[in-house]
């Protein structure tokens, strides 16, 4: 790909933003590709988990507003298909982790917010920077930050604009840990092998449960619970743990 690193290995796939010279802006193409990776993991039966990162020691400096690389078209056309690529992370069954250095505003930072997992470096800088460009949220912010950090933290951080260090973005819910730059890289490779190693049907099945959770009354969420336990009691993933923990031994699970 012309501005991605995709790597795949035991079915961890590492996608680095690969723009490193614009902060890891993301250009047209850059969004084409992020789409074509995201229904790449989500078609794959191989693939089992998504990690997210940026080149040159910076996560993603929001949507490159100057690359011109795009065809000519309505700017609403063009809102909705970046919005189709945060939606097609989001709908992506298998399991994401963002992994933040440096920069993290805009855009970009959305695209990480749409992961499932958030681990930031020490020296990670976040902001929903919109306001300061004359612009408001996109690629799912407005959803997200509700519903990670609440209403009004939600709106501060919108309506201000500020950048706010990792450990205000910890302190807040924003992001799950911080790190020392010497430990992230480790850090994330143990949470993505672990996810990896996990059932992929159930794992699928909770990460969609929890994106409803907020459509949802007690009752509704209930059924659906019922719904996707039913589904994963009839896979051979679930005959395989069982068996594995009655032989005490570690289970092998292959999505099916």
């Amino acid at each position: 790909m012309e501005t991605l690193i995709v790597e795949r290995k035991d079915g961890v796939v590492n996608v680095t933003m690969n723009r490193p010279e614009k902060k890891n802006a993301i250009s047209y193409t850059m969004f084409s590709e992020l789409l074509e990776i995201f229904k790449e993991v989500t078609e794959s039966t191989e693939d089992r988990v998504l990690v997210l990162t940026g080149a040159g020691g910076n996560f993603c400096a929001g949507a490159d507003l100057t690359a011109g690389d795009g065809p000519q078209r309505h700017m609403l056309t063009s809102m909705q298909f970046y919005g189709n690529v945060g939606l097609a992370l989001h709908q992506m069954p298998k399991p994401a982790i963002a992994k933040i250095r440096g920069v993290a505003v805009g855009a970009g930072l959305n695209l990480g917010l749409g992961c499932d997992l958030i681990v930031a470096c020490e020296d990670a800088r976040l902001s929903e920077i919109f306001a300061r460009r004359g612009l408001s949220l996109d690629v799912g912010g407005s959803w997200l930050l509700p519903r990670l950090i609440g209403m009004h933290r939600a709106k501060e951080l919108a309506l201000f604009a500020d950048i706010i260090s990792a450990e205000e973005a910890e302190r807040i819910g924003l992001v799950n840990r911080v790190l020392p730059e010497a430990e992230i890289d480790g850090f994330v490779d143990d949470w993505a092998r672990r996810l990896a190693a996990g059932p992929p049907l159930a794992l699928a099945q909770s990460k969609r449960l929890l994106n409803n959770a907020f459509s949802y009354g007690l009752a509704e969420a209930m059924d659906a619970e019922g719904m996707a336990q039913t589904v994963n009691g009839s896979t051979e993933d679930a005959r395989e743990a069982l068996d594995a923990f009655v032989k005490k031994r570690s289970p092998v699970f292959k999505g099916r």
